[in-house]
């Protein structure tokens, strides 16, 4: 089978994973050793949330008495059109810029895609075929890259550092007289690494160059104002702020030419054919107010939960805190366990009633390691014991002292199975080349 490929570590612990038996006395001794009563603890927000009920209540009329299409010219369409002008307002204040700067989207994956494209195709035609971005970005925009590679044009890759930053000055130095656009995540999906965004901006708004970022973990988690960080182009996602799936926006400074994304009708100024879905659109735009309503009241306490898990959690022996420490999204936590898997680990604790991942939800298909992990420098046999928690306003005080009593256990059970473990603590020649990527063992 075509997994057996990878590394011997997949090998083993793809065949534990799936093995019944192992996983029923596994998870009943691990019972036996847990003192708290199980729960349902969703921690992992960073893939996608529950749609609020205030959310919901502002959509629900939308969908039943009204329903009109905001291009017909009766009461019931002019209605509608007004009910998309005020949801734009709405994103356009909370971002600081004109709600005619508002297209609406599918998605953050259907704005990255529309944002870099629309770039590379109008000023490619005059001569700028060169694009900027970084190594560790989400893949909407990382396989839209290299789309545009077999089209001609030329993409430099930034190396991030080992906490997955860079700097202005690296991006001042990639720029050339030929770059087209830099397009540089704001904070990321995997680590939660927020990025100096305002200090890059400024450097392309001196360059002369556009600059797009992938906002769609940062929007309702840190304050944005486009203008003031030098912004021209900005993706959002609905359902990452308690709006629904298959709805988001993108931001475009006035005056930058794009590219008409699907033809047949004037809608999204002409650029965007096809009927607005006016419920989705209404349940994003009180989304993102409600998201954006005092941010950092919001921040401060989630970041007192994110920091109580992190402290207790790299208490486990050979471990590693993945992303960095104080530029770090309100409700990240990801951590790495040399010796462990990281589906073993995500299965496990589902059966605690905890919901994490190991990575971005748009790849948890993949037997590969998190392209993010590899580009921070770790080993394979590190990046793929990792665990991302994302947590949120409705995670609870007990919700956390749940899954610091229970991770714990459960890396230690699966080590006692792993060969890998075993090797590194007997010493085994080799084996410890990872050690000094993570914390002493003991």
């Amino acid at each position: 089978m075509k997994f057996l490929k990878f590394q011997p570590a997949i090998a083993y612990s793809t065949k534990m994973v799936y093995n019944n038996i192992g996983l029923i006395l596994l998870n009943a001794n691990l019972k036996r050793g847990t003192s708290m009563e199980k729960r349902f603890i969703y921690a992992d927000n960073a893939a996608t949330t529950a749609v609020s009920e205030k959310v919901l209540e502002a959509m629900l009329p939308y969908m039943t008495k009204q329903f009109g299409n905001p291009s017909s010219i009766y009461k019931l369409g002019r209605d509608a059109e007004k009910t998309l002008n005020d949801s734009r307002e709405k994103i356009a204040a909370a971002l600081n810029c004109s709600p005619a700067e508002i297209y609406f989207t599918s998605g953050g994956s259907e704005a990255d895609n529309w944002a870099i494209r629309s770039a590379a195709i109008r000023l490619g035609e005059k001569g700028k075929k060169h694009i900027i971005t970084t190594n560790f970005e989400h893949h909407a925009v990382l396989h839209t890259c290299e789309f545009l590679e077999k089209q001609g044009f030329e993409v430099t890759y930034l190396p991030v550092d080992e906490n997955g930053l860079i700097t202005p000055q690296q991006v001042k130095d990639a720029i050339r007289d030929d770059t087209a656009i830099v397009t540089i995540m704001y904070a990321n999906n995997e680590i939660g690494t927020i990025l100096p965004i305002k200090e890059i901006g400024a450097v392309c708004r001196e360059k002369g160059v556009l600059f797009h970022t992938d906002a769609v973990q940062a929007v309702g988690h840190v304050p944005i104002d486009v203008k003031d960080q030098n912004i021209d182009l900005l993706s959002c996602s609905g359902h990452k702020i308690h709006a629904q799936k298959g709805i988001g926006f993108l931001y475009v400074r006035r005056g930058i030419p794009m590219v008409n994304l699907i033809f047949g009708g004037a809608q999204e100024r002409g650029k965007r054919a096809g009927t607005e879905n006016v419920p989705a659109i209404v349940g994003l735009g009180e989304a993102v107010r409600l998201a954006c309503e005092n941010i950092p009241e919001k921040a401060a306490e989630i970041s007192a939960r994110r920091d109580r898990l992190i402290n207790e959690l790299t208490k486990i022996p050979a471990c590693r805190l993945n992303g960095d420490r104080q530029n770090r999204l309100c409700g990240n936590v990801n951590i790495s366990f040399l010796g462990v898997e990281g589906e073993s680990l995500l299965l496990l604790l589902d059966q605690f009633g905890i919901c994490a991942s190991s990575g971005s939800a748009c790849t948890s298909g993949s037997l590969d390691p998190s392209h993010v992990l590899l580009a921070l420098g770790l080993p394979h046999e590190v990046a793929h014991g990792s665990m991302r928690l994302s947590i949120s306003e409705e995670t609870s005080d007990e919700d956390v002292e749940y899954i610091i009593e229970t991770v714990p256990k459960i890396v230690e059970r699966l080590r006692g199975m792993s060969p890998l473990w075993e090797n590194i603590i007997s010493g085994k020649p080799g084996a410890d080349k990872s050690l000094k990527f993570v914390s002493p063992i003991k």
